[in-house]
């Protein structure tokens, strides 16, 4: 008999062509509530899942043939690592497939702070063609750009921010032993958070991190400064982030993540001029969505043939 292929939520076509090419059986969740994926899962050899579907100790451990959850995307906050290493089973994820659209997302970000684009965009369109002489916008050459954490997107924010627009990089990853060369490294984030005109985050969620940005932070940063995170929702206060908006803290911020997702309608925030929000959004280009399909898909198929997986995220004895 054919393997089974769990996909609590749909994926791009590329993917499960793969995997039904390769002759495995796929079965799609009506919902993904636990008691759903619970029922669903027990015959199944692996998941394919996006960040949507809880898969945490009792939906693992319902799912008596698992070898392998792979993740669509890079966050495994939705998935019980330590559970599905203790019963041998793999969790994937897809860092390769989605880097270069997220650092594409954060320079957009910064593009539109920077250049007014969404004031000047509402403005115009009200019949505001004056709007012109009283908001100007900001240059990014010559300006410091603050990224924290070096990984695969933090590296290419700031190849992109130095190569493509002239800016000067300062970089804060305390874990990372090598940076480029354009790449001033900073031992303390108060020196990132000091001197950067634009800061961009890139960090995991995780207890360290929650709430690494704060009020003390924002209080530390330029007020001409733009804040950027399509990381991780939770590592920012949402309230502070609030304040430091409200009260010209800051000069403006650019959000795809948040504590809570999907956020309130009613979310404060929403209703501010200086902030650019996005809906977790940052991966998913066209391609970008193809791409983590396809790796998530070829490392089932890899385990499914006794396999390793090219991107593990834990290690299976």
């Amino acid at each position: 008999m054919n393997s089974t292929i769990y996909i609590p939520l749909d994926i791009e076509k590329e993917g499960k062509d793969y995997l039904e090419k390769n002759g495995y059986r796929l079965k799609f969740a009506e919902d993904v509530h636990k008691s759903t994926l619970i029922k669903d899962v027990e015959n199944c050899d692996a998941i394919l899942t996006r960040s949507n579907a809880i898969i945490d100790e009792d939906v693992i451990k319902a799912g008596k043939n698992l070898k392998i959850i792979s993740k669509y995307g890079v966050g495994i906050n939705n998935i019980n690592v330590d559970i599905a290493t203790d019963q041998g089973i793999y969790v994937t994820s897809t860092p390769e497939a989605n880097a270069n659209v997220v650092a594409e997302h954060v320079l957009a970000f910064m593009l539109a702070l920077s250049k007014r684009i969404t004031i000047m965009d509402e403005a115009l369109k009200a019949g505001n063609f004056d709007i012109r002489q009283k908001v100007y916008s900001d240059d990014l050459e010559g300006k410091n750009v603050g990224v924290i954490g070096l990984g695969r997107i933090g590296k290419l924010v700031a190849e992109k921010a130095h190569y493509g627009f002239n800016m000067n990089v300062l970089g804060y990853d305390p874990y990372v032993t090598q940076v480029p060369e354009f790449v001033a490294h900073k031992n303390e984030l108060e020196d990132i958070l000091q001197e950067s005109d634009f800061i961009s985050l890139h960090l995991p969620k995780l207890t360290s991190t929650k709430h690494i940005i704060s009020s003390e932070q924002f209080n530390i940063m330029k007020k001409n400064a733009f804040f950027i995170n399509a990381s991780r929702g939770g590592t920012v206060d949402e309230s502070a982030l609030l304040s430091a908006l409200k009260n010209k803290t800051i000069a403006g911020a650019g959000i795809d993540v948040f504590e809570q997702e999907p956020p309130n309608t009613n979310n404060e925030l929403f209703s501010l001029e200086n902030i650019i929000v996005t809906p977790h959004s940052a991966a998913l280009s066209k391609e970008g969505a193809r791409k983590m399909s396809l790796h998530a898909a070829k490392q089932i198929d890899q385990v499914l043939k006794g396999y390793t997986p090219s991107w593990p995220v834990n290690t299976i004895n």
